[in-house]
C-alpha cells in the first residue's frame, strides 16, 4: 500500500488518477496537485466513491521550494509528473531534496527553445544513484510503451535487432477544423521541428514533414504518416545494442497540415516574443489559448488509434520481421475514464510504471529509460489495465 503525488490536472493526469484508483491494492492514497486547484477538484469529483483515498492541493510546479514543501507534507512514495515537460527538472530537484522516487511521461525541453532531448535529465543519474532513489523517464506510450516493446522484442524474439520503425497513428475525428489531441503548445513545437532518424551510429536531420510514407494500419486502414524527431530514438540507440536504424512516424491528415502551414506562415507557431499593444506575447501561447482544450475533446472524438513498433533482425541466424502494437478506441476510453485515447494511451502506462517501481520490480537507484527494465511485468499489465497488445510476424514493412 503506497502513496503517490500526481502533479498535473490535464487529460493524461485524469487517466493516471482513474487508473491508480482502479489499482487500489498498490495505490492506497493519492494527492492531485496543480497550479489550478479547481481542475484537481474536478478530477476528484469525477472519481465517485473510491477505495483509494484522494485529496487535492495547489502547487506551482515551476517552484522547487513549493514542491519540496508539498512532498514533505504529504510524504509520497513516488511522484508521478504529468505536468508540462518544461517542469521536469524542478520536480526532479524536489524529488532529490526529499529522497522520493520519480516518474514522467515526456522528456525535458526548455520553454524558450523547441528542443527536447534526454541530456538534461540523464545528467541527474549520479545524484539519483547516490540518493538511492529511482527516476523513470518517458513512461507514456511513445516514449514509454514503445521502449518496452523494444525491450520485449529484444528479450524474446531477436538475437540482433537491425531496424526499428515506431508508428503512431490516430484515426480519431473530433469534428473541429483544427485542434490538437494533446497540449497544443507541445504538439505544434514537435511537429514543426526538423525530423530526424538514427542510422549507422549517428542521427540525421530532415526538414519538417518532408519524409512521407503511406501505411495500412490494422483496424484503421491506410494513413499518411510523416517522419518526426522523437525522444525515445535517443535512448533506444544506446540501449538496443547493435541497432542499425531507428525511425519514428506519426500520421496527420491533409486538413491538419493545411491549417498548420497557414498558421506557421503567418507566424502563429513562433515561440519568439512579439510586442502587441504595448505588451510582450508569445504567438504559440496565444494560439494555444484560442484552440480547443484537448481535455474537452473526449466526448466528441470517434475512431481509433494504432501505435506500435516494427522490427527487422535475426534469431538463430534466421531473418525475423515482427510487429507489436495496440489499438485503442476513443469512445471506449471516454466511457471508462472521461478522456480520449491519446490521453488514455499515455496515462495507463504511467500508472503501470509507477506501480512497478512501488512493488520493487522496477526499483533501482538512478535515472533510467523504460527499456532498461524487465519488460515482461509491464507487458502483462498493459492487457490487464486496458491496453492489450497484438503481434504479427508477417507485417507490411516501411520502405
Amino acid at each position: 500500500m503506497s502513496k503517490a503525488l500526481i502533479i498535473g490536472a490535464g487529460g493524461v493526469a485524469n487517466v493516471v488518477i482513474h487508473k491508480c484508483c482502479q489499482n487500489y491494492k498498490v495505490f492506497s492514497e493519492i494527492l492531485i496537485a496543480s497550479r489550478t486547484l479547481s481542475k484537481c477538484d474536478a478530477i476528484k469529483a469525477s472519481l465517485g466513491n473510491t477505495i483509494t483515498k484522494v485529496s487535492t492541493a495547489k502547487v506551482d510546479a515551476d517552484n522547487t521550494k513549493e514542491l519540496v514543501a508539498l512532498i514533505k507534507s504529504f510524504q509520497p512514495d513516488i511522484v508521478i509528473n504529468v505536468a508540462l515537460p518544461y517542469q521536469d527538472l524542478t520536480i526532479m530537484d524536489a524529488c532529490l531534496e526529499t529522497g522520493t522516487d520519480y516518474l514522467d511521461t515526456a522528456n525535458y525541453e526548455p520553454r524558450d527553445k523547441a528542443k527536447f532531448e534526454y541530456s538534461w535529465q540523464w545528467a541527474y543519474r549520479k545524484r539519483f544513484e547516490e540518493a538511492g532513489i529511482t527516476a523513470v523517464l518517458g513512461c507514456g506510450f511513445d516514449p514509454g510503451v514503445s521502449g518496452v516493446f523494444c525491450a520485449y522484442a529484444q528479450k524474446h524474439y531477436f538475437d540482433q535487432i537491425d531496424t526499428i520503425d515506431i508508428l503512431d497513428a490516430n484515426a480519431g475525428d473530433h469534428g473541429y477544423p483544427f485542434a490538437t489531441n494533446f497540449n497544443p503548445e507541445i504538439n505544434i513545437r514537435e511537429v514543426t521541428a526538423n525530423g530526424s532518424y538514427y542510422e549507422n551510429g549517428s542521427f540525421h536531420e530532415t526538414p519538417p514533414l518532408s519524409v512521407k510514407r503511406v501505411y495500412n494500419f490494422p483496424e484503421i486502414g491506410e494513413k499518411d504518416m510523416y517522419l518526426l524527431h522523437h525522444e525515445e530514438m535517443e535512448s533506444l540507440a544506446i540501449n538496443i545494442k547493435g541497432v542499425r536504424r531507428i525511425r519514428f512516424f506519426m500520421t496527420f491528415s491533409e486538413r491538419y497540415l493545411t491549417h498548420l502551414r497557414v498558421l506557421e506562415n503567418v507566424g502563429m507557431t513562433s515561440i519568439k516574443p512579439v510586442m502587441f499593444e504595448g505588451r510582450e506575447i508569445i504567438p504559440l501561447q496565444f494560439l494555444k489559448a484560442l484552440l480547443p482544450d484537448p481535455a474537452s475533446l473526449g466526448p466528441r472524438t470517434k475512431g481509433k488509434t494504432n501505435i506500435g513498433c516494427i522490427f527487422t533482425g535475426t534469431k538463430n541466424g534466421n531473418p525475423v520481421h515482427y510487429y507489436v502494437y495496440n489499438v485503442c478506441d476513443h469512445q471506449e476510453c471516454y466511457k471508462e475514464v472521461g478522456s480520449q485515447a491519446i490521453s488514455y494511451t499515455t496515462g495507463v502506462p504511467a500508472m503501470i510504471g509507477a506501480s512497478l517501481v512501488l512493488e520493487k520490480l522496477w526499483k533501482k537507484p538512478g535515472v533510467y529509460n523504460v527499456e532498461e527494465f524487465d519488460p515482461d511485468p509491464f507487458m502483462d499489465r498493459l492487457s490487464i489495465f486496458g491496453l492489450p497488445w497484438k503481434e504479427s510476424f508477417d507485417p507490411e514493412l516501411v520502405d
